[in-house]
């Protein structure tokens, strides 16, 4: 198991873990920085939690360097609907996202930031990142986020 390592910043990167290029994906380039939203860090082995917002904190995920970075959730405790989502990620830049559930706000800011979000499925970490770098994970949209999860949310996960 890889050990962590801290640089200059303080956060935690744990190194020397397999990660696969996703060069499949359009627009990706070589280095992509993917974020996933998890309760707990236990680096690819992690969950990925179900909803974006609520998340305890996001494992950002270099393709590039296989580094992994812990980043808390800056804005986990926001209003229903006023998910800031580059606060939730500490102002962290990344290329994608890969989520169970987010709502039409947050969708919009990241994408509107050029990041694109895609659907995880149950699972974790690793294996959400695999299906990403295959091309098997759809990109969310509109139609596909939640709308709270109380009776009639219309929530897709």
């Amino acid at each position: 198991m890889a050990t962590p390592e801290e640089n200059s910043s303080g956060y935690e990167f744990n190194v020397g873990i397999s990660v696969p290029k996703l060069e499949s994906i359009p627009g990706s380039g070589v280095d992509m920085k993917v974020a996933f939203p998890v309760m707990d860090d236990l680096g690819l082995e992690s969950s990925v939690y179900g909803h974006f917002g609520s998340a305890g904190g996001f494992l950002v995920v270099d393709s590039e360097s296989s580094e992994t970075l812990a980043v808390k959730n800056e804005d986990q405790h926001h209003a229903h609907g006023n998910c800031q989502p580059m606060k939730a990620l500490g102002g962290r830049s990344v290329d994608a996202v890969v989520v169970g559930g987010i709502g039409h706000g947050a969708l919009s800011r990241l994408q509107s930031q050029g990041v694109k979000v895609f659907r995880a499925v149950e699972g974790t970490v690793r294996k959400n990142l695999s299906l990403l770098a295959s091309g098997r994970l759809p990109e969310f949209s509109t139609d596909m986020t939640c709308a709270g999860h109380r009776s009639g949310g219309g929530c897709s996960h």
